[in-house]
């Protein structure tokens, strides 16, 4: 009888565990808690902060010194207030990855009106693109 798959949230922390990462950092929220039970599951320690931007310069830090940082926050409340951290790790060349939590699309179905949601639901996206 063949295994089951893993999911992709395990397959995805497992992968960077390989990658090096053995340390998270980020703050749970509703729209990523699925994420962060994965993560939980994973090797890697996940430390928690109290304000998404010390999340980011943490994971940017983090980078710095062992070569690639991970970021995990909620949708948009939580992608969108480490922007700034996020953009200077870009500025000086520092890996870091984000792993952000979103609506299913059952929940984006009809383009309902959902806290943390700003303007439309890949808003985020768009702007971490750019």
């Amino acid at each position: 009888m063949p295994s089951a798959s893993p999911s992709v949230g395990s397959f995805l922390f497992d992968y960077l565990y390989r990658q090096g990462i053995h340390h998270a950092f980020g703050i749970p929220g509703d729209f990523a808690l699925p994420t962060f039970r994965w993560l939980q599951q994973s090797a890697i320690h996940l430390l928690t902060l109290t304000h998404e931007p010390s999340v980011g310069f943490a994971a940017d830090g983090y980078a710095r010194v062992h070569g690639m940082g991970l970021a995990c926050v909620t949708y948009c409340v939580g992608g969108l207030n480490m922007l700034n951290s996020i953009a200077c790790a870009y500025a000086e060349k520092s890996p870091v990855i984000v792993v952000s939590g979103a609506p299913s699309p059952a929940d984006r179905k009809h383009d309902p009106l959902l806290h943390h949601k700003v303007r439309t639901f890949d808003t985020q996206r768009r702007i971490y693109r750019r």
